[in-house]
């Protein structure tokens, strides 16, 4: 996938969401509503996720050296699993322990801030001027993302893309629209009954959110860290243009991993004609390195280790 498109998209989200934090915590300060302030913090973590994600990209995109001589495509990754811990600790948590600390008022008998506010409207204001900035947003990132997406679902796209960049975004922004259903919910819930619960349930429900997200965007970035293979439709063009090349006579295993997001390292045993000589040897290797990098180009280190297939192993790989 281009970098491109979801660093635009990284943007238009940052931009929302640090417009969307300022106005929350203004309610929340005028009303004391919990789901307020879950929500203004779950916007403050959202912002720094994606200041989080472009300093990632920034430094994803420096030259490799000794020290690393396949680069330093992961910290992209890296990136988007600091993200999923911070969504974590400072949204999903955050939430739960207001929900928490404003459930023990409730029950103590204490005055409802809200209720008793001449602000009680401004949350309602901010809620909705937040949904329709988050709808844009989300927008944004499902724009972005059509192209790359082709014709599998959202869920399987979020799952199997090698870029932490769109998928981080989309869950974030789906996130933030449910959490502001949520805090609508609980804020005027609590308005329209005058009971504080409704105020809690709301700060929750956004806790219990944001740790589901948190928990899928940590599962899938860490597989990435870990190290995943190209997909299948690459590995397949890989093994294609390397069993095509002339002179080769089988691919015998092929392995690969993704380095980045954009760049695959392939290692491979090819098996050969026995009689080759050394110069030939290196000539086909190099026909094979061209192919695969004329259809993949995405493919960076390669690493091709010549073999001879003798008979009973030839038997033994046709079955």
């Amino acid at each position: 996938m281009s970098q491109h498109s979801g660093i635009k998209a990284v943007i238009a989200a940052m931009s929302a969401n640090i417009a969307i934090a300022v106005m929350k915590l203004v309610a929340w300060l005028l009303t004391g509503a919990a789901s307020m302030l879950a929500e203004a913090i779950h916007s403050f973590a959202d912002s720094a996720n994606q200041i989080l994600i472009l300093i990632g990209g920034k430094a994803a995109s420096k030259k490799a050296d000794d020290l690393h001589p396949f680069g330093f495509g992961r910290d992209r990754y890296i990136a988007g699993f600091m993200v999923a811990i911070i969504l974590f600790s400072m949204g999903g948590l955050f939430a739960l322990y207001e929900a928490y600390h404003k459930f023990k008022e409730v029950r103590a008998g204490h005055p409802n801030d809200l209720l008793e506010s001449v602000w009680w409207w401004v949350p309602l204001v901010v809620l909705a001027g937040s949904i329709i900035a988050e709808s844009l947003s989300l927008r944004t990132a499902v724009h972005e993302s059509k192209p790359l997406k082709g014709k599998q679902g959202w869920f399987r796209f979020i799952r199997t893309s090698k870029s932490p960049e769109l998928p981080v975004i989309l869950l974030e922004d789906t996130a933030a629209l449910l959490g502001l259903a949520f805090a609508l919910i609980g804020v005027g819930m609590t308005l329209l009954t005058g009971v504080g619960y409704w105020d809690v349930v709301g700060s929750g429900a956004i806790g219990i959110l944001l740790i589901i997200v948190a928990v899928i965007l940590a599962s899938e970035t860490k597989s990435l860290l870990l190290g995943e293979a190209a997909s299948p439709e690459h590995v397949a063009q890989i093994e294609s243009a390397i069993a095509g090349t002339p002179g080769i006579e089988k691919v015998i295993y092929l392995k690969t991993v993704h380095l980045g997001p954009e760049e695959i390292m392939v290692a491979a045993k090819i098996a050969v004609p026995p009689a080759l000589l050394a110069a030939d040897l290196a000539d086909l290797i190099n026909l094979a390195e061209a192919a695969v990098r004329g259809t993949v180009p995405m493919v960076g280190p390669m690493y091709l280790e010549p073999d001879v297939l003798r008979e009973n192993e030839a038997a033994v790989t046709s079955e």
